[in-house]
């Protein structure tokens, strides 16, 4: 009995300093980001207790409203084509087509650049001066236009253009992953029956993709909370606050206007919605466990 315990407490000692450091880097901090937006912090953190007026005053900023609505565009029209496109991806490569492993390499090497260079490509390709732009007109298309990023109406596009790039390519590995998962009776039984290869995708294939779907939106709707580097490196938030983002509103309060509440606030409220995101995918991975396991 001394001797089994020893061995199921060794597991539980060997882990106790990486437990203590989660505990303190990640649970601590969040905590001490809270208690921050409960207080008028400026420059410096002070624990003068003011209740809820820092996420009144956020919630009253327009700059602040500007980004969630920025947010939400880019989240639905990023994490809806990089889903469209990667599924399309992965069905071309499930055919078995030649160059297969070249092609895998291809599209999933944009994800494996940080959004910081990701950023910086598309700025000097849509740059009206020096990329695709002036190349097409160099060749005599003289009225062709791809000058996004500086117009207000069409920043924010831009922006999902080069997250589609990169992210399609992560999606397309988790869908293939799962395509080539289907079980080969169901080809045959189809063929057999006379289907067609739509209906067989839309019917039957993708509910068997759901778990990799749900993983992907998951993993995509992250990274569109804490979208910054992309949008620093594009745009900067511009023209004006066409593509601000609250990520940036959040750095930008912190480290260029000196204001630790606001940003704390700010903070608080991406950490609420990001628990908002991973609840209902944590739920539906623990029931879907007990329910296996009944």
């Amino acid at each position: 009995m001394a001797m089994r315990i020893r061995r199921s407490a060794a597991p539980a000692v060997a882990l106790s300093p990486t437990i203590l450091i989660v505990l303190l880097a990640y649970v601590g901090t969040m905590g001490w980001t809270v208690w921050m937006s409960l207080t008028n912090s400026r420059l410096l953190p002070v624990n003068t207790f003011v209740g809820t007026q820092q996420y009144e005053r956020l919630f009253g900023d327009p700059r602040w409203l500007v980004s969630l609505q920025n947010m939400a565009l880019f989240g639905v029209l990023f994490i809806g084509f990089c889903l469209a496109l990667g599924f399309l991806l992965a069905v071309a490569i499930d055919q078995r087509v030649r160059g297969e492993d070249g092609l895998r390499t291809i599209f999933l090497y944009p994800h494996a650049m940080s959004f910081i260079v990701t950023g910086l490509v598309w700025q000097w390709m849509m740059n009206p001066t020096l990329g695709i732009q002036e190349a097409v007109q160099a060749l005599g298309w003289t009225s062709f236009r791809f000058d996004w990023v500086v117009r207000r109406d069409m920043a924010i596009y831009a922006v999902v253009i080069a997250g589609v790039w990169q992210s399609a390519g992560l999606v397309m590995a988790l869908m293939l992953a799962g395509l080539r998962g289907v079980d080969e009776d169901l080809w045959k039984a189809a063929r057999v029956d006379g289907i067609p290869p739509w209906r067989v995708y839309t019917s039957i294939v993708l509910p068997l993709l759901k778990p990799m779907i749900i993983t992907s939106v998951v993993l995509l709707s992250i990274a569109v909370v804490k979208v910054y580097d992309l949008v620093v490196a594009l745009t900067n938030g511009g023209p004006g606050t066409a593509t601000a983002v609250p990520a940036k509103y959040v750095m930008d309060y912190l480290f260029e206007r000196q204001n630790i509440g606001l940003a704390a606030a700010a903070s608080t409220v991406l950490l609420v919605t990001v628990l908002c995101v991973l609840a209902p995918w944590i739920y539906a991975e623990y029931f879907r466990k007990e329910r296996g396991g009944a």
